[in-house]
């Protein structure tokens, strides 16, 4: 998106991508290639964003998806994103009178990208983009923090916990309970503190009965590639069944 992602979930500002992975990508997964086209058959697997996306659809569309393998997806967001939030507020005091006015016209003419300059305060945006999305101006976002203190907004706040999947495991206990295989893992050592996410969603889980796998392993949130093909040979093995 011309926000690099969505977080693949529906939104007025960046698109409606979950309809489009459930609804266009796997038909025509399944009219193209020698599938078993039933969801008992079928998984999704992701890392970070993707690992949000793999754990999320799952619980908003079990009609499609019979497993999922999240590696150090987004949750547990008082943790993972109020440090970018506080950084991204002190850039934009910083260097842009504390005015999302006064970055974006710089950010789009800019001739070249300084990450140390635009890069948070562009992420915290997009992340907005998919979470809090502004009703009335498509494409835009409504962030949740004040742009002059970065105190939280407790209303748009909210709207980013109900899409945090440690908050969204008790509301979908049953899409949850027919789920062939749920396998979360994280570094000790993730960066946004991914970990701590994976153990939460594990323990929400745990509380609601839902057989799941956690894995921590040694390593931090990028670097691990070597974790996917354990994901997916389990994947695999419980979708052939």
């Amino acid at each position: 998106t011309s926000y690099l992602g969505s977080q693949f979930i529906n939104s007025t500002s960046t698109g409606r991508y979950m309809d489009y992975l459930c609804d266009e990508v796997v038909p025509f997964v399944d009219e193209t290639y020698s599938t078993s086209p039933e969801r008992e058959h079928r998984g999704v697997m992701g890392h970070s964003s993707g690992g949000y996306g793999a754990l999320v659809v799952p619980m908003l569309r079990s009609d499609v998806f019979g497993g999922l393998a999240s590696h150090a997806g987004d949750a547990l967001f008082e943790h993972c994103y109020t440090r970018l939030i506080a950084s991204a507020t002190r850039i934009l005091r910083d260097r842009f009178d504390a005015s999302w006015e006064v970055f974006w016209p710089r950010f789009e003419t800019c001739e070249r990208f300084d990450q140390e300059v635009f890069w948070q305060p562009f992420e915290i945006y997009a992340y907005s983009a998919c979470y809090s999305p502004d009703p009335e101006r498509p494409g835009k976002a409504l962030p949740p923090f004040d742009v002059e203190t970065g105190r939280l907004i407790v209303e748009i706040w909210e709207r980013w916990l109900s899409w945090d999947p440690v908050r969204m495991v008790a509301r979908h206990l049953d899409d949850l309970a027919h789920m062939s295989l749920i396998y979360l893992d994280a570094g000790r050592g993730d960066e946004a503190f991914l970990d701590l996410g994976a153990q939460a969603v594990s323990k929400e889980m745990t509380r609601g009965g839902i057989d799941h796998t956690l894995e921590l392993f040694e390593g931090r949130h990028t670097g691990n590639e070597h974790r996917y093909a354990i994901a997916l040979k389990a994947l695999a093995r419980a979708l052939s069944s």
